[in-house]
């Protein structure tokens, strides 16, 4: 995906990776829109958190990048190792999430968009087919992709 071609993400261990490298082999891309001081968020991140594990555990080629409104990197990291899967996220307060935020216009979180690897919008809907449907929507999405 162009805005995220060359960047690097954190890991929930602090580490730095290459976008590129990270989501090699990933077909789709959930953005996942949130923050620490939202309950609703801290609601959902735990239901998405399973639905990611379920995925992964299954060998999906699936990624989750987390974009944070929290108002600091230590609230980002202690949402992250806290509460979400072992999945990715962009630095806080970087140009990145400001730009992810507009490419999808994302008004409210929490706020789950779903893409493929060339960045096409899948779904703008992934929080309520997450909830909603689980793990099977997955297939969809791959169905949408192609």
């Amino acid at each position: 995906m162009d805005l995220l071609n060359g960047q690097q993400l954190l890991k929930k261990d602090e580490s730095v990776v290459k976008v590129d490298s990270a989501l090699q082999e990933k077909k789709i891309i959930g953005i996942y829109f949130s923050a620490y001081w939202c309950p609703p968020c801290r609601l959902f991140t735990p239901v998405l958190a399973e639905f990611y594990n379920d995925l992964i555990s299954n060998g999906e080629p699936f990624e989750i990048v987390f974009v944070s409104s929290d108002k600091s990197p230590e609230e980002l990291m202690k949402y992250l190792k806290e509460c979400h899967g072992d999945w990715l996220a962009v630095q806080h307060g970087t140009v990145l999430a400001q730009d992810l935020k507009k490419r999808f216009q994302v008004s409210g979180i929490p706020t789950l968009v779903i893409i493929n690897r060339d960045g096409d919008l899948i779904t703008k809907s992934g929080r309520s087919e997450v909830v909603e449907k689980g793990p099977q929507v997955f297939q969809k999405w791959l169905a949408a992709s192609k």
